[in-house]
């Protein structure tokens, strides 16, 4: 009975994010549009896209081979599988012992690859130069999360996200420097993994900006479906990935009542709407920067979590 209990709360959390994943791409734009004096779209248009999207005819590049075709499946497998390992609404559920934060950077890595890929499967210019943009993003993005993984190991002295947000949740955990620059690392890195301005605009076409857009042009149909999905379950899942470690509070523990997961739902809801509206803010503050600042951009969250692993080494207090 308990066995059963738990993965009913584990596929509750798999179809949670999954059905939530087009709602905050569509509440970050609606909020962008506000900000900027306009009406923008309705929140369900992500669903409409969807929709769409799925009743077309996939259209494929005569040059394009069987790995092309695949390579929708995998990046929503991989993005989906780590969207709904980290814990939202609870923490101690039925695959939390795999719910590990050099994991999870290992599947998004691996779906990060596996769209590079595609973006030279089919030889045009337009998908090499959104590939190789995306593997030097990943190249500074990947040291930099790895830096903070060691911070957050070396203070919570464990990997495990359950673990670490129950640690994070005590009360002798207290300020620290070290999470300070832990946590504006995270959120550069976020910023970069996700594509969002300063460091991309996936609503540009233009061939000296895009760069998640140029991978993913040669695809239509059911494929781009997947694609947009998976890119909105990238979106969602480090709202989680930064409130676990930094923002516990509301995540209901694992021994709790199945009664209690209300208050929990609620707060994974709350945070979803602060995190999508600070995200919608600082999009429309700040401009797009060039190709070839992104390197500085990114290496100041690799230097910011080095420093955080360093002074955690050096002085435990810190």
């Amino acid at each position: 009975m308990v066995v059963i209990r738990d993965l009913s709360v584990q596929c509750a959390q798999m179809l949670l994010v999954l059905l939530l994943a087009p709602l905050f791409t569509g509440f970050v734009r609606k909020v962008k549009a506000r900000l900027l004096r306009r009406q923008g779209p309705p929140l369900i248009q992500p669903y409409r896209d969807l929709a769409r999207l799925m009743r077309k005819e996939v259209v494929l590049a005569e040059s394009a081979s069987w790995l092309f075709r695949v390579i929708p499946y995998l990046v929503f497998a991989a993005t989906w599988v780590a969207a709904s390992l980290v814990p939202t609404f609870r923490t101690g559920l039925l695959f939390s012992w795999s719910a590990d934060l050099i994991a999870i950077i290992a599947l998004l890595g691996s779906g990060r690859f596996f769209l590079a890929l595609a973006g030279l499967d089919v030889g045009t210019s337009f998908g090499g130069i959104g590939s190789s943009r995306e593997v030097m993003i990943a190249s500074l993005a990947e040291p930099a999360m790895i830096m903070i993984v060691f911070t957050l190991a070396l203070i919570a002295g464990s990997t495990q996200l359950s673990t670490i947000a129950e640690f994070m949740a005590s009360p002798q955990v207290g300020l620290r420097v070290s999470l300070g620059l832990a946590l504006i690392a995270m959120v550069m890195v976020a910023i970069a993994e996700n594509g969002c301005i300063p460091v991309d605009n996936p609503a540009t076409h233009l061939e000296l900006t895009m760069v998640h857009e140029a991978m993913v042009l040669e695809y239509s149909g059911r494929h781009l479906a997947l694609i947009e999905l998976a890119a909105s379950l990238k979106l969602i899942l480090y709202v989680p990935l930064l409130a676990c470690p930094f923002v516990p509070w509301g995540i209901e523990a694992a021994a709790s009542a199945l009664s209690t997961l209300a208050v929990g739902v609620a707060a994974y809801i709350g945070k979803l709407g602060v995190g999508g509206f600070l995200l919608a803010l600082f999009e429309t503050s700040i401009a797009k920067m060039r190709v070839f600042r992104v390197p500085e951009f990114l290496g100041i969250a690799l230097m910011l979590g080095l420093l955080a692993t360093l002074l955690r080494f050096v002085s435990g207090s810190f």
